[in-house]
């Protein structure tokens, strides 16, 4: 079975359907997505926009590393991912997330890694834009 993994900096725009697209699936049962999106407020405030600043230089390599690393731990055969930077309104696509694999449920088990695992590892940084003002979010992703 030949594996594929394809990792995109999505710096304007992310089209997770494009993306989906980028998967093998020759052998495969089940395809798991996750789509993460800029929710429009967070607590009593209105979120005007989610502005990521990124390690440009060591992003790609990180996203490519849990991609091989799910495709080791769950036996999957693609993984297609890719993560905006800059500025992200609400509703906007921030991540996408798609696995490729011969059964479901190693599929679910490595979409839900690959995005706690982005979220831990990813040289990533946030800053939420909201009517209360800005502040940058704790924390990697």
């Amino acid at each position: 079975m030949r594996r594929k993994i394809h990792i995109e900096e999505a710096l304007d725009t992310l089209d997770p359907d494009a993306l989906r697209t980028q998967l093998e699936t020759d052998g495969c049962g089940a395809i798991v997505s996750f789509l993460g999106i800029t929710r429009g407020t967070e607590g009593d405030a209105d979120v005007y926009a989610l502005e990521f600043d990124a390690w440009q230089e060591h992003l790609g390599e990180v996203l490519h590393a849990l991609a091989t690393q799910a495709c080791d731990r769950f036996g999957t055969t693609s993984v297609a991912m890719a993560h905006r930077t800059g500025s992200v309104g609400p509703g906007e696509a921030i991540v996408s997330i798609h696995v490729a694999s011969p059964h479901r449920k190693e599929a679910f088990q490595a979409c839900e890694w690959l995005i706690d695992e982005l979220k831990k590892q990813a040289p990533l940084w946030k800053r939420e834009v909201t009517s209360k003002g800005s502040n940058w979010k704790a924390g990697l992703g």
